[in-house]
């Protein structure tokens, strides 16, 4: 494991822009909001001599209420795991009664602090750094994180704190990141998206509560079930756009989707209580253009009666007959039922998604299809399938060369994709389908002039035909 560098401080103070400044990257969300971060996001650091982890964390005393205490957790859980304390106070507000009450706590710790003076673009360091000498901290830099401004000093400050490791656990590339199945549980909001996958990792490493609109940002957590790794991405609920209206969900909402392109097998949530709704069908419309292995998890499945399961397998069955390849797993997220099965299909989505077909396989089962079902014809001609293969996975795709392919209509091409699809047993996937017209050779060369004798011949038919009529 490399060493971990918690970022820690009060709310608004720069410390996801620091995070994202780190990683070089826009993985947490940065706005001019206090309490925008509630959940721990994870990250590493490469800009120094050798890369580091870094975890940033939600604003101390960023929320009332119990949300804003379960958000305080999350950060002190990161200050317990962390092997150096970047504790970050803003410049232009000098020193806080809740600086000074986070640097008492931090400092029962007994783990390395380095101070970072943020947003002192335009002050005199000096001055700024001088109030600060207060809290006692020998190390206290000046920086500017949404310019990057200061980070060479703060590389050499953390280095300097950082626990001695061997090269081997130094050196993040050793580890494939295609050894880790990337698996994005999306949905509408308050679907128990953050609750499943506390109970996958069997902590409350992610904020979840009944209220909507918990989860802010896109959060991977990596884990190890079974022998299997995986990264899992918890997103923030998707809405219509009709309804999003602050800036911050907008780039939630973004951020989801950029987990949904990022992911490999996708698990959609629906509230059994609920049913599938319009909002669900908003979310499964993403989901289909990315093309991504798709699972639908039907949660709070144990708290129907069993008129009610009935009812909600017929509108299961009847709202997403669209999507019918993908494999339906009831569970209950709270209790963990249902999350053995719940994998299985996960696994068979992300096999059949990654199937390498061979070409002579493809193109039996082409012609079985088309001796099955031939396409309509057009103005007195039929298209020619002439062959296929195979051009890329993920989601399996088949390129089909013929001719007049243009004319099909798109019926016939959603059969060709179920017959693929039934014909070599993938479940849980799409099929992508390109068709390639062949180009006629002569198309560009010029025509040929008639000889006399033809022209002669060509006068005398058009004058026996003319006489005939």
């Amino acid at each position: 494991m490399l060493p971990l560098v918690a970022l820690v401080g009060r709310p608004n103070v720069g410390k996801s822009t620091l995070f994202n400044v780190l990683t070089r990257s826009r993985d947490a969300l940065v706005a001019d909001q206090p309490g925008l971060t509630r959940d721990r996001q994870y990250g590493v650091c490469r800009l120094g001599e050798r890369p580091f982890m870094v975890v940033d964390t939600g604003g101390i005393g960023s929320e009332e209420g119990s949300l804003g205490e379960r958000a305080e957790v999350q950060s002190w859980a990161a200050v317990e795991e962390a092997e150096v304390l970047l504790f970050i106070v803003d410049g232009r507000a000098g020193i806080t009664p809740d600086d000074s009450e986070i640097l008492s706590r931090l400092r029962r710790q007994s783990k390395p602090i380095v101070l970072a003076v943020n947003k002192t673009d335009g002050l005199d360091e000096q001055v700024a750094l001088a109030e600060f000498a207060r809290l006692g901290i020998e190390t206290r830099l000046p920086v500017a994180a949404s310019h990057g401004r200061g980070m060479q000093q703060l590389m050499e400050a953390v280095y300097a704190q950082l626990p001695a490791v061997s090269s081997e656990e130094a050196d993040p590339a050793l580890e494939d990141p295609a050894e880790r199945l990337r698996l994005a549980i999306v949905g509408r909001p308050n679907v128990g998206k953050s609750t499943l996958v506390n109970r996958i990792c069997g902590e409350e490493r992610v904020l979840a509560s009944e209220v909507a609109g918990t989860t802010r940002d896109s959060i991977p957590v990596d884990l190890e079930r079974e022998g299997r790794k995986y990264r899992l991405v918890d997103t923030a609920g998707i809405r219509r756009k009709a309804r999003v209206e602050e800036v911050v969900e907008k780039f939630s909402v973004i951020k989801a989707l950029q987990a949904i392109e990022q992911s490999e097998v996708v698990v959609f949530m629906v509230d059994a209580s609920e049913g599938v709704t319009d909002q669900d069908a908003t979310v499964l419309g993403h989901v289909l253009q990315a093309q991504r292995a798709l699972v639908i998890a039907v949660n709070k499945w144990d708290g129907l009666s069993q008129y009610q399961k009935e009812q909600c397998k017929a509108d299961l069955e009847r709202r997403l007959a669209f999507v019918s390849y993908a494999q339906i797993v009831t569970i209950s997220a709270r209790h963990g039922t249902g999350l053995r099965e719940l994998f299985r299909a996960v696994h068979r989505a992300h096999e059949s998604a990654h199937r390498h077909i061979s070409t002579p396989d493809i193109n039996r089962a082409l012609e079985m299809a088309f001796e099955a079902f031939q396409p309509p014809m057009l103005r007195g001609h039929v298209a020619k399938l002439r062959y296929a293969h195979m051009a890329g996975h993920n989601p399996p795709t088949i390129v089909i060369h013929g001719s007049r392919l243009k004319t099909l209509p798109d019926s016939y091409k959603r059969y060709l994709e179920n017959f693929f699809r039934k014909r070599f047993k993938l479940v849980g996937t799409p099929v992508a389908l390109l068709f390639r017209d062949g180009d006629n050779p002569y198309k560009d060369k010029p025509k040929a002039e008639l000889t006399d004798r033809q022209k002669s011949k060509r006068k005398r038919l058009m004058q026996f035909a003319k006489r005939k009529s």
